[in-house]
């Protein structure tokens, strides 16, 4: 029987105006395919979904995605697993709301590539483990934060550029170039999690949003922090 994905409520205010799924990484591994709730790249992405509840001031409902495998594989991706939790979290809810997807590493790859669904206006990959073709996606309509750290040495920060590049024939996209940061986020964590909550609360709210995220939502297609 295969493994069933998780969704995990951050926060669920009773009036939400709109929903955010964050999305894990981490690779796969032969000897045990299975998501703990325990593992590093599932527990990074905690103090993510918090900073985005903050920052949605209880307007927003806050899920983190426990996918059912891990890594990446021919037959069941982290994709399916973001499709699965639109779905839920619509039927959870009972109404269609717009939604934003913030995921890392390939749950940064799951964003972009499950930003097409309905619903989905606002969508933030951090060092997104990426191939530049994933950026071929059309992703009209939606707004894109693409943050990658400088020092990642797991995620390659120019595939990630060539993604970005591609995705912004079909809309906007900005990429933030973050100093000095790895792949697991824990130099400049601040940063990268401020990133992503704000940009994320700022496109699906009202638009207005303090720190360095608001160069993006005004339009500032490259720049570095």
């Amino acid at each position: 029987m295969p493994n069933a994905p998780r969704l995990i409520p951050t926060t669920e205010p009773k009036d939400a105006e709109a929903v955010v799924l964050v999305l894990h990484g981490g690779a796969s591994r032969r000897d045990n395919p299975m998501v703990s709730p325990t593992q590093l790249s599932v527990l990074r992405m905690i103090p993510v979904a918090r900073r985005v509840a903050r920052a949605g001031a209880k307007r927003l409902a806050v899920y983190r995605v426990l996918n059912s495998t891990r890594g990446w594989d021919t037959t069941h991706t982290p994709v399916d697993d973001a499709r699965w939790a639109i779905a839920q979290v619509e039927e959870r809810l009972g109404t269609s709301l717009p939604i934003g997807l913030v995921g890392h590493s390939l749950g940064g790859r799951a964003a972009i590539l499950a930003g097409a669904e309905p619903g989905v206006q606002s969508v933030v990959a951090l060092n997104p483990w990426v191939y530049p073709q994933d950026g071929d996606v059309d992703l009209s309509g939606r707004q894109v934060l693409v943050a990658h750290g400088t020092e990642d040495r797991i995620a390659d920060p120019a595939k990630a550029k060539e993604a970005a590049r591609r995705i912004s024939r079909s809309t906007d996209v900005s990429f933030v170039d973050v100093r000095g940061g790895k792949h697991a986020m824990l130099a400049r964590h601040g940063t990268f999690d401020g990133l992503a909550a704000d940009f994320t609360a700022g496109v699906l709210l009202d638009g207005h949003q303090p720190g360095v995220a608001s160069r993006a939502l005004a339009g500032d297609m490259a720049f570095e922090v």
